[in-house]
């Protein structure tokens, strides 16, 4: 007969005993223990099964199965669960925080799958160890990141000056769904590890918890080298004495004057008054925050200045009077081809005598002539994207300056370009320019709409091209006589460089082409020491590795570009004509900012192309699909301007 130690009620409840087997039951639990707690259990079930499988091999023990793992397991996943319950919905977690929840999950379903009871807490493991008797010895703690007591540092609330290279980035704003890691995100990640900001959970972006503001919204893929956000972060600037503990303080100097009054006949020592506490410097002794962020951010980020008293009541988004873009791109803009080929192609077409701009080439005086209609304000519902879901019904925006600039000394010569047949027939070939040169649309606004930069430059290239004359943009701008957008297709997002934002104390000074107050003051990388702008860590160093490693690329691929250019005729003969000809021969190459040019068949002209609904019907028709009457019902429901909002009231935001 098989003799088993264990507690009478609980195995005749959780083990089945095989026929022929009896136990000898030792209680353990009295009689106001009825339900024993899962330390109990798991000790029962250890002196039962002995660490043994569920099932025992061999003749004597065979059959004998021990339910205390199961048990253990299901109020193991009840307590996950109830724990998963709580952390809430996953979408606003970072990337890492998300990895590590998996691994956990995983662990545990792994656990679970094989029946196994998951590592117990040490504290958890300690009392087990006691409840059996054992030797228990001091159960070590994990090592894990300490967490800082907020309560025990002070805040000060800073604005700080940031850049990045957005191409491999998703935007700047967290989206939940994005593919990319977006710049918030990075920035969360950073603020967090340095514990200059304190959430309730550091896997959750929430800027709720630092008064946090940004000034700019930038697209994937989007730039930016004067971004500015305001927020609030642990400083390290002395915390004010509390008064219990200065009244105490006052007290032992007392008793310590009287001790020496009482002293008879030993001489008098006079003490030293203390001398006052240094007064904290709001530079010097705070802590580095550009120093400290951009050694935890990637390289394409870079914190560049920060301002250490933002003036009361600052808002990065609607503090901000101006905001400048520069859109970059390139003289020629896509490699052109010789005019052996294009005139065979134009002869084709039947347009020959149309005088065009030679393809690939841009007309940069009638671009500039273009960008200067911009300026002033107007509205520009046919130079963006309308979004209706935010139901704005004012599209009037002021541009201060809009022009075409060439970037100095940035030319990679090409020499191919120069010669005869790839070059306009008006170029100055003995001028010592290099070729291809670079430009930039620059544009500085009070504030802009969704994609209104991209839309502006798609029409300033179509007139660059010769597609479409500067007073293109007069009659997108007559919203009078054309409500509707044509369905033109937008710039590419790449070249676009969100270059500065300006927070001058009076709107006006912004008129003049250059303004020289900032209600900021910013205080740069290296003017609170050297040791943030220059060697090891330093920004010049991290920016000399980043550029060094592109400009190896432009350099191997313009080699690659000027050796292809120099092999074989060129397609200057007959036989390459005849080739080349009918593939181009009824498509117009368009260019819309990429690296190359859109075949697009015979270009029709902006205003013949389709019309989009007007900004109203997409408002309307938006508000009825979420269950409202119109546009305006929606608007009064949930406290938006009307469309009654007056001409200045146009939020100074970057839409």
């Amino acid at each position: 007969m098989k003799q088993i130690d264990g507690d009478a009620d609980a195995l005749s409840n959780s083990v089945d005993i095989p026929s022929g087997a009896s136990y000898r039951a030792k209680p353990q639990f009295s009689c106001c223990q009825a339900t024993p707690s899962l330390t109990q259990k798991r000790s029962l079930g250890r002196k039962i099964c002995g660490g043994a499988p569920k099932s025992w091999p061999g003749t004597a023990r065979e059959g004998f199965h021990c339910r205390f793992s199961t048990v253990n397991n299901l109020e193991l996943i009840r307590e996950r669960r109830a724990k998963m319950a709580d952390q809430g919905n996953y979408n606003n977690w970072t990337k890492a925080g998300l990895i590590q929840r998996v691994k956990e999950l995983e662990k545990e379903l792994r656990a679970a799958s094989n029946n196994e009871i998951p590592q117990a807490a040490p504290e958890e493991q300690h009392q087990q160890q006691a409840a059996d008797g054992e030797l228990v010895q001091p159960a070590k703690k994990p090592k894990g990141k300490k967490k800082m007591d907020p309560s025990k540092y002070s805040t000060r609330f800073i604005a700080l000056k940031l850049a990045y290279l957005g191409k491999n980035f998703g935007g700047f704003e967290f989206q939940a769904q994005g593919n990319q890691p977006a710049i918030e995100e990075e920035l969360w990640n950073a603020l967090t590890k340095a514990c200059l900001i304190f959430p309730e959970d550091e896997n959750v972006v929430n800027f709720d918890c630092c008064e946090y503001s940004k000034c700019g919204r930038t697209d994937r893929g989007v730039s930016a080298f004067g971004q500015v956000i305001g927020l609030r972060v642990r400083s390290n600037r002395p915390l004010p004495k509390k008064q219990p503990e200065m009244d105490e303080e006052a007290d032992l100097a007392k008793e310590e004057e009287g001790h020496e009054a009482a002293g008879d006949g030993q001489t008098k020592k006079q003490s030293k008054p203390k001398a006052p506490p240094k007064p904290f410097d709001d530079i010097r002794d705070e802590i580095p925050y550009p120093h400290v962020l951009n050694r935890l951010l990637p390289k394409e980020i870079r914190i560049l200045a920060w301002c250490p008293a933002p003036p009361p009541d600052f808002s990065a988004r609607f503090s901000c009077r101006e905001r400048q873009y520069r859109y970059f791109f390139t003289q020629p803009a896509f490699a052109p081809m010789p005019s052996l080929i294009e005139d065979s192609a134009a002869a084709k077409k039947g347009d020959q005598d149309e005088k065009l701009m030679k393809p690939g080439w841009l007309d940069i005086e009638a671009m500039r002539d273009a960008a200067k209609r911009y300026e002033g304000e107007h509205d520009f519902r046919n130079l963006c994207k309308v979004d209706p879901a935010k139901q704005i019904t004012n599209f009037k925006r002021r541009m201060f300056e809009s022009d075409i600039v060439e970037v100095k000394d940035a030319a990679s010569a090409l020499p191919y370009l120069k010669a005869a047949g790839f070059a306009p027939e008006n170029l100055d070939l003995s001028s010592g320019e290099a070729f291809p040169k670079v430009y930039y649309f620059h544009v500085r606004g009070s504030a802009f709409l969704w994609h209104q930069i991209r839309h502006m430059v798609a029409v300033l290239f179509l007139v660059g091209q010769g597609l479409e004359k500067p007073s293109l943009i007069s009659e997108l701008l007559d919203i009078e006589k054309n409500p509707r957008r044509p369905n033109y297709v937008m710039a590419d997002e790449v070249p676009l460089v969100l270059w500065d934002c300006i927070f001058p104390s009076d709107l006006n000074d912004s008129i003049a082409p250059q303004r020289k107050d900032d209600a900021l003051k910013w205080i740069y990388v290296g003017e609170d020491g050297p040791s943030g702008r220059f060697g090891q860590f330093g920004i010049m160093d991290d920016a000399w590795q980043m550029w060094r490693g592109r400009k190896m690329d432009e350099i191997l691929a313009g080699q690659l570009l000027q050796h292809i250019s120099q092999q074989g005729n060129n397609g200057t003969t007959a036989a390459a004509v005849g080739k080349a000809a009918p593939g181009i021969a009824n498509s117009t190459k368009v260019f819309e900012g990429g690296n190359n040019g859109r075949l697009s068949g015979k270009y029709p002209g902006v205003m013949n192309m389709k019309l989009l609904e007007s900004a109203d019907e997409q408002n309307d028709k938006y508000a009825k699909r979420k269950g409202y009457a119109d546009a305006e019902d929606m608007r009064a429901k949930k406290g938006m301007k009307s469309n009654k909002t007056e001409e200045g009231d146009a939020v100074m935001a970057d839409e």
